[in-house]
């Protein structure tokens, strides 16, 4: 319910721990910022102090979320080397959700700050389209692009099979890295 009452520090920030926890979607700061009668900028703070006291809360392309939920079903991982060219992104993801995985994050080796992750969590065709269009509107650079097309995703399913799959797909089309014996 928005209000047009202004709610305060501690209060906001448990109200939107609550919220968080609550929801089986992602949240974004805007609607947030609407609940709470805050500015998105205070929203992302709120969220960096939530994050500063190990709440496990996530930023995606789709907006916040609460990771390892209590009674949430734990899902089969794998991380994966992919490469390919920027303009093969679509088809890789869509590789990846049209086989029931889930794209968590992406991660790239960058020589002077190590490991850059960033998570992603997109489950179907929707989620990609909406993070490619972000991109786009955004003007932003894929990370794969600082390396030559290498990265990593982590994937997550119900059952190891569908990994098997996801994997058998993206070697088919290409885009599991090769090992250079």
């Amino acid at each position: 319910m928005i209000s047009d009452k202004k709610i305060l520090g501690e209060e906001r920030r448990s109200l939107i721990l609550k919220w968080l926890q609550e929801s089986d979607v992602p949240l974004t700061g805007t609607s947030l910022a609407k609940r709470t009668n805050v500015s998105r900028q205070v929203i992302v703070q709120d969220i960096s102090l939530l994050k500063a006291r190990n709440e496990p809360i996530i930023a995606t392309a789709q907006g916040y979320l609460i990771v390892n939920k209590p009674n949430q079903k734990q899902k089969h991982k794998r991380v994966i080397a992919c490469q390919h060219d920027p303009a093969e992104t679509k088809k890789e993801l869509y590789t990846i959700v049209d086989n029931g995985a889930t794209v968590k994050n992406v991660i790239v080796e960058h020589p002077i700050y190590g490991d850059l992750t960033a998570s992603l969590m997109l489950s179907n065709r929707r989620d990609v389209d909406r993070f490619l269009e972000n991109l786009e509107r955004t003007s932003a650079s894929l990370l794969s692009e600082l390396t030559d097309g290498v990265h990593l995703h982590t994937i997550e399913a119900d059952e190891p099979k569908q990994l098997d799959e996801v994997c058998h797909s993206l070697k088919e089309a290409g885009f599991l890295l090769r090992q250079n014996d």
